[in-house]
């Protein structure tokens, strides 16, 4: 090959290197044209042309790719975007329920409640961990198209943003459990640090609810001006009251025999052979 051969092609290289980089579906022909007059003036022009063919079905195939590609992201976004709308109706739902159970006024109920509420809430979200964890699925991802993922990533979504709404409204309660439970401190943080990832909550009221949820249970440190909007004079009187106390009594009285009878459990049994039973 001579030396002008061994020129052009290099210069062929690097330019068409620049050029699938920066590709678009409308510089396609514009370069095809600029290239073949170039050709035209350069000897041995019929290599020239033989690469070019080979580029201009890679320049299609990257064209089209990247065409592909910029449409899956934009169908993702608005997946994201429906899903957002979808998102302000379930949370619609759930304060509504809450409100239900500000209502009740009775303490007792709304402790055991709360109680069964948590325990669920905190199952599910574990659940769902383990799914996303499992798909490798991030937090900044496009939204997901798997049925599977899709429910786990709602799930981690409006159950974290419920468990805000419950412990901003009863945070005695709330309190009680939580600091008892340090798996349970573990999984909210992972659940806050997905939810602000995601941009569902970006520049919302959810937001905020995530972020006085992060100071009152101490997950982050209160501000100077942190204040529980939901919190009432009303609220300290009634669960520092005596039936109040009375409840907590009888709740500790239950995980202690609830915690025997897993140590019970735990101790080794005599298994019996078929021929014996």
């Amino acid at each position: 090959m001579s030396t002008r051969q061994t020129y052009c092609k290099c210069w062929f290289y690097k330019f068409s290197k620049n050029i699938v980089i920066n590709i678009s579906e409308y510089s396609l022909t514009a370069f095809s044209l600029v290239f073949c007059s170039v050709c035209v003036r350069v000897p041995h022009h019929r290599h020239l042309l033989t690469m070019l063919s080979v580029c201009t079905v890679v320049l299609v195939v990257a064209a089209a790719a990247l065409s592909s590609a910029d449409s899956d992201h934009h169908r993702h976004d608005s997946n994201l975007e429906i899903y957002k709308r979808l998102f302000e109706t379930k949370r619609k739902d759930q304060l509504n329920a809450l409100k239900n159970l500000v209502e009740l006024n009775d303490i007792n109920q709304q402790y055991k409640i709360i109680d069964i509420m948590l325990k669920g809430l905190f199952k599910v979200l574990e659940d769902s961990k383990a799914v996303l964890t499992a798909a490798n699925m991030q937090a900044d991802d496009p939204f997901p198209m798997d049925d599977k993922i899709k429910e786990a990533y709602s799930h981690v979504v409006e159950n974290t943003a419920f468990f805000g709404d419950v412990a901003l409204r009863f945070p005695r309660i709330v309190h009680h459990y939580y600091d008892r439970n340090p798996d349970w401190g573990i999984l909210l943080r992972w659940g806050l640090r997905f939810c602000n990832l995601t941009g569902v909550f970006t520049g919302g009221a959810h937001q905020h609810v995530l972020s006085l949820m992060s100071q009152e249970l101490g997950i982050i440190e209160k501000s100077p001006d942190f204040t529980n909007p939901y919190r009432t004079e009303r609220d300290d009187v009634l669960h520092t009251a005596e039936a109040f106390q009375k409840i907590l009594r009888e709740e500790e009285k239950r995980r202690r025999k609830e915690d025997k009878r897993k140590e019970i459990r735990k101790g080794p049994r005599i298994s019996r052979s078929r021929t014996e039973l």
